[in-house]
């Protein structure tokens, strides 16, 4: 097939995946990584010591790169997207390159807070207790410039495709039981779930038949509810992992069936 012929059928793909259902990209967990200038500085509150860091986890209106089942496309999350999942006073997590010990947080310690600035951005301000190892360690890397970006993690709750199913702008996302996170590189594409779908599709393509076989039989029984007890106390993290991993497994049989069909 040629490559224009190849780009409709991942259209007409999507397309007829959307249909009858919620217009959502085949996985609705991110996690999206964008420039952020995170600022240090120290604060005393109560008579203790914080390291308090400022800094934008997510800007709107500006595209990217995804990648799901039916291959490339444009995404970007919209002015308005934080509204209603702010106004719920989720239980965010603010963390380092979304992992390890939780550092703030918005309930309990209340630690964290977020809001959308002027431009709508997802803003956010961590205290940080000082008299920890790890926050002194982020503290120093973040004064250095050498932590200076973040990242943010979600589930997609509402959007829309364009005409031709290339642009997916989302118009609402979750942030309960999500992170923020200080992250070495804002631009890096192994923190979404396109760059592992892409990295795993690729690989994909040059194994062995029966290799092949044993990983579609795999991924069919992942998606047909297997393992359902060990996802249910994942992190959003591993869930988007686990969801890259799922989806990859068959994208390459069922991709070309389409093709095929269309062709």
């Amino acid at each position: 097939m040629t490559f224009t012929a190849t780009m409709e059928a991942d259209i007409a793909g999507r397309r007829a995946a959307c249909s009858g259902t919620r217009a959502i990209p085949s996985s609705e967990l991110r996690s999206e990584a964008f420039a952020a200038q995170l600022r240090s500085s120290i604060i005393e509150q109560n008579g203790k010591e914080f390291v308090q860091l400022e800094g934008v986890a997510s800007v709107v209106d500006t595209w990217y790169e995804m990648y799901d089942f039916w291959g490339p496309y444009s995404e970007k999350v919209a002015r308005g997207a934080f509204d209603k999942t702010l106004a719920a006073m989720p239980d965010v997590a603010f963390l380092l390159n979304h992992r390890g010990m939780t550092m703030a947080r918005t309930k309990v310690s209340r630690t964290l807070t977020l809001w959308t600035d002027d431009a709508g951005s997802l803003a956010m301000r961590a205290l940080l207790n000082a008299q920890r190892q790890d926050v002194q360690d982020l503290r120093h890397a973040v004064d250095d410039g050498d932590v200076d970006q973040m990242s943010f993690a979600f589930r997609i709750t509402d959007g829309n495709w364009n005409m031709d199913f290339t642009e997916f702008t989302i118009t609402e996302v979750d942030l309960d039981r999500g992170d923020v996170s200080a992250v070495n590189y804002g631009a890096n594409p192994y923190t979404s779930i396109s760059a592992r779908s892409k990295q795993a599709l690729a690989s994909v393509d040059d194994l062995p038949v029966p290799v092949l076989r044993a990983l579609v039989a795999r991924g069919q029984e992942r998606l047909s509810g297997a393992d359902v007890d060990q996802a249910s106390d994942a992190t959003v993290e591993e869930r988007t992992q686990r969801s890259a991993a799922s989806l990859a497994l068959s994208a390459a049989l069922a991709r070309d069936e389409l093709r095929a069909a269309i062709a």
